[in-house]
């Protein structure tokens, strides 16, 4: 196999021809690494040198074979990792996530880990420890966050597939500024178990980044349904995800916003891109009109300030704390906060989600989709949101990160499932996602319509390492 041809197929296309015999999983790992190497010496998105092998995985899963990254998190056994802080030595996870477990089990060979802000902070990858993540179409621009160097690396062609998880927008965020698909999935579709019963109080999600709508629907197949213990379930789905792919979803009602519930201003160029898919829906048949519902963006905030206790508490309540010195300026001050923080404020938070989510639930219970931004703005330059600054309170920063990212967060919170595609570009040829947000439990819903919507993907190799990726029929199916 040749690098073109590895970077010419999604997951799917290689896990056939792997199990085609047309090709072997060691010869796809072999290229592998040459093109995680290549894509690293662009993107600067690995969080520690590649595996020397890749972690051991199930030869008859249905992805077998296919490379692989995870984020910079405690999800493999034996594996280091610093969730992007200095502060953090190198620790090694004990045992594998519930998640890892199901990634092994799909078969997914696993190369390495892939950097992220600091704690998962921001939506900009530019940890003081590794260096800031470079955005594939223009490496002077960040990739996003915290999932950056995920998003960077398979947007380059390093690989077709990679872990992500999303607690504010985490997933999505990185998806719109690399072009990509970022599905987050409604909260207990995928397990976050064993360590915690819930991830960030139910704000964080886990799942993955990918280039084509079939690999986002086959791996959600894969790894999708409780675990031992979960505290919450999503409904399961009537039939496989991959199944939505080709299937007819209905004339739906679709709600159209390019407003913001904070207030930031939308840049044109990425309103019009909203606009525009509101027009390509309307042309599959779908019934489009203005709306969003009526979301305080005060309860919003007030949400988010809670769960930064839950993002705290594992270095808090570490045996020996991280030393404040080698930390960035954020996570030192959002520490001091929550040191500060009573019970009292915990439920104040856990208040604030119950009236986001009410007042999202009824609005979606009035429509079946609504479409927004991704973010505000283009990908941003780096250095933009300054996660080392010194001067941001905490108040300051979580008002600069919304500014900037203000769609997703609210998601997080109310707990739909919400996807990010590739259905923008600006006028210098920056990638720009368009949000699209079901009921609770309906991925097929959001799986049916961008596989409807993602032959009008915008697609682009320049400057990557590959070909346009392309189902294994032939057909091109994805951004990249």
């Amino acid at each position: 196999m040749q690098l073109d041809d590895y970077t010419g197929h999604d997951a799917v296309g290689l896990a056939a021809l792997i199990r085609a015999g047309e090709v072997t999983a060691a010869e796809v790992a072999a290229v592998a690494r040459e093109a995680i190497a290549r894509a690293d010496e662009v993107v600067h998105g690995l969080a520690y040198p590649v595996f020397a092998e890749p972690l051991a995985y199930d030869p008859g899963g249905p992805l077998a074979g296919v490379p692989f990254l995870i984020k910079d998190v405690p999800m493999a056994r034996g594996v280091p990792f610093s969730v992007g802080s200095q502060a953090v030595p190198d620790v090694r996870a004990a045992h594998d996530s519930d998640l890892m477990a199901r990634f092994r089990a799909a078969g997914l060979a696993t190369f390495g880990s892939t950097s992220m802000c600091e704690l998962g902070l921001s939506f900009a990858t530019e940890p003081v420890r590794t260096g800031p993540v470079r955005n594939p179409f223009d490496p002077a621009r960040g990739a996003g966050g915290s999932s950056g160097g995920a998003a960077a690396l398979v947007a380059a062609g390093a690989v077709p597939v990679a872990h992500a998880n999303d607690g504010a927008g985490s997933i999505r965020v990185p998806a719109s500024c690399c072009g990509l698909v970022g599905l987050k999935p409604s909260r207990g579709r995928v397990p976050c178990g064993p360590d915690t019963g819930e991830g960030a109080f139910g704000l964080a999600y886990e799942f993955a980044l990918t280039r084509t709508v079939r690999d986002a629907a086959h791996l959600l197949d894969a790894v999708h349904g409780p675990a031992a213990g979960d505290k919450y379930t999503a409904p399961p789905p009537r039939r496989p995800y991959r199944a939505e792919l080709t299937a007819d979803p209905g004339r739906l009602r679709v709600a159209l916003s390019t407003r913001a519930w904070s207030g930031a201003p939308v840049d044109p160029q990425v309103a019009a891109a909203t606009r525009r898919a509101g027009l390509l829906l309307e042309r599959l048949g779908h019934l489009v009109e203005p709306g969003s519902p009526a979301v305080d963006w005060e309860d919003v905030l007030a949400g988010v300030r809670g769960q930064l206790v839950a993002n705290a508490a594992p270095l808090l309540m570490a045996p020996r704390p991280p030393d404040p010195a080698k930390l960035e300026a954020v996570t030192r001050r959002v520490l001091e906060e929550v040191r500060a923080a009573s019970a009292m404020d915990l439920v104040r938070a856990f208040a604030a989600h119950n009236r986001v989510s009410r007042a999202v639930g009824r609005f979606l219970r009035t429509v079946d989709v609504l479409v927004t931004p991704t973010l505000a703005r283009p990908p941003a330059p780096h250095g933009t949101l300054d996660y080392d600054n010194d001067a941001h309170t905490v108040d300051g920063w979580l008002r600069k990160l919304f500014d900037y990212g203000p769609f997703t967060a609210v998601f997080n919170i109310s707990g739909q499932p919400a996807v990010s595609l590739p259905l923008g570009r600006t006028d210098d040829g920056l990638p720009i996602g368009v949000q699209l947000v079901a009921g609770y439990g309906r991925e097929d819903l959001l799986i049916a319509l961008a596989a409807a919507l993602e032959p009008e993907f915008i697609t682009n190799s320049t400057g990557f390492i590959g070909k346009s990726p392309r189902n294994i029929d032939g057909r091109t199916d994805a951004v990249i």
